[in-house]
């Protein structure tokens, strides 16, 4: 991800920590010329085995910051909101709640295999049966895939995934201007693509009704895990975005990977009944618009910590206000 933020004019920032000659943390920054602050942004990181790497690595990206007139840090770690530890170090750093936040900080995710035994790691786990998910579908959600198969929607992963990108970044300006979103680059995505795609750990899915391109999507995978990352359709009755996804966790089945994620939602919480429903705090949230969708494939949730800012700089006051205002302005 650091070559592709490189291939978009912003440079990667890449750090480990060592411990006795054994690697027991990492981080990758990249410096970010915003207009509202120049600044380094640590997605999803540091990555630490051990809370001793973390002073180290921010006080290295601290004196890299300043060397390149940064004015804050954004880190947006991995870690879920539990990580008292973790919470604790980072605080003692001076940083402070993001007014914004970098990523998505409530994943939706798929368990592809037993959940006592995914936790645990096991070799044999027990896999999870592309029927065993459907029953646990929300019900509307099944009827919906079954639905788009019967009104002859197919999905396939695309074989030239450069020349059939045009189908995603035609569809995904039509998306942008219908939930009103501030998109990634058409840059973005076509370096995104080129870089993963020639590793065969990026596959791009194209929903199609009829000889027309009702869908598309963006899927990451690595390590086991297969990422939902872009989505993007045209307003239709015909329910294509179901079956998609329903295609790539089938095929994320067949390679024997753990897990499906389908990255960010809106903040949620059960109801009386046990089911998913937005927090009232949430219904702004600029991800609102489809967590009714990912989540009525069935999953688990985890809540990771609220991005957090280090400032170094007076000049971070000023950002602080202007994000302030701009959360004001949106709700969240």
């Amino acid at each position: 991800m650091g070559e592709v933020y490189r291939d978009i004019g912003q440079v990667p920032v890449r750090l480990q920590a060592e411990e006795n000659g054994v690697i027991v943390g990492i981080c990758q920054g990249i410096i970010v010329s915003a207009r509202r602050g120049k600044h380094i942004a640590v997605p999803y990181g540091p990555v630490v085995s051990n809370s001793n790497a973390i002073g180290p690595l921010l006080d290295e990206l601290r004196h890299i910051a300043r060397t390149e007139k940064c004015h804050f840090l954004r880190l947006s770690p991995f870690w879920p909101q539990q990580s008292y530890e973790a919470d604790r170090l980072i605080k003692e750093s001076g940083s402070r709640d993001a007014p914004l936040h970098l990523l998505g900080e409530h994943i939706w995710y798929l368990p592809l295999t037993d959940p006592d035994t995914w936790k645990s790691g096991t070799a044999n786990d027990k896999r999870v049966s592309s029927d065993d998910l459907m029953a646990s579908m929300r019900s509307t959600t099944r009827n919906l895939i079954r639905r788009a198969g019967k009104e002859g929607v197919t999905v396939s992963a695309s074989n030239n995934p450069a020349s059939d990108l045009e189908h995603f970044l035609k569809l995904h300006e039509l998306t942008r201007k219908r939930h009103g979103f501030t998109p990634y680059t058409d840059t973005f995505f076509r370096a995104q693509l080129q870089r993963f795609s020639e590793r065969g750990e990026c596959s791009l899915y194209i929903a199609r009704h009829q000889g027309e391109v009702l869908a598309t999507s963006i899927h990451m995978r690595f390590g086991g895990e297969t990422s939902y990352h872009h989505g993007a359709s045209l307003e239709s009755k015909i329910p294509a975005s179901y079956l998609l996804q329903w295609t790539a966790i089938n095929d994320a089945i067949k390679r024997d990977d753990h897990t499906y994620s389908f990255w960010g939602i809106a903040p949620v919480e059960l109801n009386e009944e046990g089911k998913w429903r937005i927090t009232h705090h949430g219904k702004n949230h600029p991800f609102a618009g489809v967590t009714l969708f990912k989540t009525g494939f069935s999953g688990s949730l985890l809540n990771l910590m609220h991005c957090r800012d280090i400032p170094l700089s007076p000049t971070y006051n000023l950002t602080r206000a202007i994000e302030l205002m701009r959360k004001w302005k949106r709700g969240f």
